[in-house]
């Protein structure tokens, strides 16, 4: 893994396949066709987008939130294409008391089941760790997002527990499962990291 920064306050991580990098204008119109994608928000509790004016807002929002260091959300860009092909990041931390985090990511359908998301996940957790000095690192999860679930679980994390109607969106309110992975075990579980 290779980090750098450019840009501001959004550091560009990269790996064999991928390149964690900070979401410009341009790429407006491609992460529209995944978060406009119903399979893909499905489990994000957002309703798919609308246009790519609210997917350049989003973008703009993501950005400004990492400036504030509010949250760190990158897009996941498949360098042999040179495209974006989802995102992945912290939704939130704290550094004052817990020091934990919580971790969220998308693929476009095209992408699923190539191992892409597992490659963006070490990046992501490492930099959690290394970087940013997280304890913990948490992930709220739909309870039928199974991919969602193996994909933690091949990292270690623990599942908690269920948050019942933890969240409320355009359809009402919804369970979530917590899961975490704790400093301690991501360090002493050797797994792909």
């Amino acid at each position: 893994m290779k980090l750098y920064r450019c840009g501001g306050y959004i550091p560009v991580i990269e790996s064999e396949r991928l390149r964690l990098r900070k979401m410009e204008r341009a790429d407006a119109q491609r992460m529209f066709q995944f978060w406009s994608d119903p399979e893909v928000v499905k489990y994000m509790n957002i309703p798919p987008f609308a246009s790519v004016e609210d997917t350049l807002e989003m973008i703009q929002l993501l950005n400004t939130l990492s400036e504030s260091e509010d949250a760190l959300r990158w897009g996941i860009e498949l360098k042999e294409e040179g495209q974006l092909i989802g995102s992945c990041g912290f939704n939130v931390w704290e550094l004052s008391g817990s020091y934990r985090g919580e971790i969220g990511y998308d693929l476009g359908k095209e992408y699923w089941g190539h191992g892409y998301m597992s490659e963006a996940m070490r990046m992501v957790l490492s930099y959690g760790y290394q970087t940013i000095g997280l304890n913990r690192i948490e992930a709220l999860v739909h309870p039928h997002n199974a991919a969602s679930q193996r994909l933690l679980r091949a990292f270690d994390f623990t599942e908690e527990g269920l948050l019942r109607q933890y969240q409320k969106t355009e359809d009402g309110f919804v369970d979530l499962l917590m899961f975490s992975l704790l400093r301690q075990e991501y360090y002493s579980g050797g797994k792909a990291w």
